[in-house]
């Protein structure tokens, strides 16, 4: 322990934290919460020792900490710190479910939506803020740290951090689309939200579209000194660099997990489920209508109306990962996804076989990657999305060079993975001759295709992600630092060249 990325302490800022500690049967038990973020990220501070700042969120979190709120994590082989926050019931309603995600995730996705805004819940989202940011100041003790902010629910935190400890070297990675300008101009308090996130020396976004977009909704709502060539803004206290950094995932980690004796034994499970001679596909999800599950379904429906001669032979498993429950939208939407599901089984099942198996819950990662590894093809569709870090996981899991992936031409990731079937998840057509396209293929354009995608997921892991956000604030980094984000790139595979300046 004791690895440091950049000058001083490393901290990660998110909402989520990366274990979460439950009551369970009179004990207390330590689970990994489901998350394109937390699994990501995990894997860099399990290497470099540092700490994470996130809100505690389980029954038993506050048993499990010292009286610094601390813990070491992971439980079975502590290598950083976890500082858990804590904020009331009212705040979290007010800032996570409101404001975050009932007026920010609309407005960055193009999903259609409508985003709603509170000025009650805009002065609990700024208070939250404040909240984190003593936390992360306590824990840099007024010395030079790094700090990674994650994600749209710290939108204020970077020029809170900087305007109290100029020394901090602060980098924001927004997970989420940025939206156009004249979507972005809709958001009431636009000024102090581009302020506070200029406050960073370093914003990553997934695309190279959505630093546009930030861009030009800077220049046309704070007026801004703006270099688009070199994507630098520069501001009264400091210059902010703008650049896209398509996340990764942890490849040989989740190799490891889908040649495990536990995958290999939830893959028998599953085969036994589904039965001799059916092929398989499956979708995993969160809940959410960003990821176009509905479409899906109604698409799966006409596939077997224009194909009833896969009756019998196809089983589609979607896996729905409950999310934002107490959110109305989210609510009406698992209740619209259940309907469907029911009326699409009603139509087509026989007394032995029911097309569409519906899994409402969060599945242990070997019995996901079991799904992974026997899936005749994944279909993930969604309407709008950052990255989507599941394509990656599926193609990761794949060692076997089989399998397909059908992808919405609207995931972040499609513009990597374009050896997928691409399909608009707006058309239910084009799912349907998408889904028609993945069982046809035959062996050897299946394992080219795989082929293919499996050296990017493996090139551009979440290391190399990590490497290329921390070199490029290597400006404030020590010559330890530095020689440290080298050998983490060495360690993971990442084979590009990167100039320490």
């Amino acid at each position: 322990m004791g690895r440091n990325l950049g000058a001083g302490r490393f901290i990660i800022v998110s909402n989520r934290e990366p274990f979460v500690h439950e009551r369970q049967g009179g004990r207390i038990i330590c689970t990994q919460p489901a998350g394109g973020v937390t699994s990501a990220l995990n894997p860099l501070l399990n290497w470099c020792s540092g700490v994470w700042i996130a809100h505690g969120s389980g029954s038993a979190d506050r048993d499990a900490v010292d009286s610094n709120s601390r813990v070491l994590v992971p439980p079975e082989h502590p290598a950083y710190t976890l500082r858990r926050v804590w904020i009331t019931e009212k705040l979290r309603q007010q800032y996570y479910n409101g404001l975050a995600n009932r007026g920010l995730w609309p407005l960055c996705h193009s999903a259609y939506q409508r985003p709603r805004f509170s000025s009650v819940e805009w002065n609990s989202y700024r208070q939250v803020n404040e909240i984190f940011a003593r936390a992360v100041l306590e824990e840099a003790a007024e010395e030079p740290a790094t700090v990674f902010i994650q994600d749209y629910h710290f939108a204020l935190l970077p020029r809170m951090l900087k305007a109290r400890n100029p020394r901090l070297t602060v980098a924001h990675f927004w997970h989420i689309p940025w939206p156009s300008p004249e979507t972005f101009s809709a958001f009431p308090w636009k000024e102090e939200l581009l302020d506070g996130l200029l406050g960073n020396d370093l914003l990553g976004f997934q695309l190279k579209q959505h630093c546009t977009n930030f861009l030009d909704s800077v220049d046309q709502t704070n007026g801004e000194l703006i270099d688009k060539k070199h994507g630098r803004v520069f501001g009264g206290a400091n210059v902010t660099t703008v650049r896209p950094f398509p996340i990764g995932i942890d490849f040989d980690g989740h190799c490891e997990i889908a040649d495990s004796p536990q995958t290999r034994s939830a893959m028998e499970d599953w085969k036994r489920r589904i039965g001799p001679g059916v092929r398989l596909g499956i979708g995993i999800d969160r809940m959410d209508y960003t990821k176009g599950i509905p479409e899906r379904i109604r698409a799966l429906d006409l596939f077997l109306h224009r194909h009833p001669a896969w009756r019998e032979k196809l089983i589609f498993v979607q896996v729905g990962v409950p999310s934002r429950t107490d959110i109305p939208e989210y609510r009406s939407l698992a209740n619209e996804i259940s309907e469907l599901i029911a009326a699409v089984n009603a139509r087509w099942q026989t007394d032995t076989w029911r097309p569409i198996q519906f899994v409402a819950e969060n599945l242990p990662p070997e019995e996901m990657i079991a799904l992974h590894r026997i899936a005749a093809f994944c279909l993930l569709t969604p309407l709008h999305d950052g990255m989507n870090l599941v394509a990656k996981e599926f193609i990761a899991s794949r060692s076997d060079l089989d399998g397909v992936l059908v992808l919405s031409r609207f995931a972040g990731a499609s513009g990597e993975l374009d050896a997928a079937v691409l399909v608009n998840p707006f058309s239910e057509e084009e799912i349907a001759e998408g889904i028609g396209t993945a069982l046809s293929l035959c062996q050897a354009e299946r394992k080219k295709r795989m082929s293919r995608m499996r050296a990017v997921v493996q090139a551009n892991n979440i290391y190399k992600w990590a490497m290329d956000i921390l070199s490029a604030l290597v400006h404030s980094a020590s010559t330890g630092g530095e020689a440290r984000i080298s050998e983490a790139a060495q360690r993971s595979g990442a084979l590009a060249e990167v100039s320490f300046a």
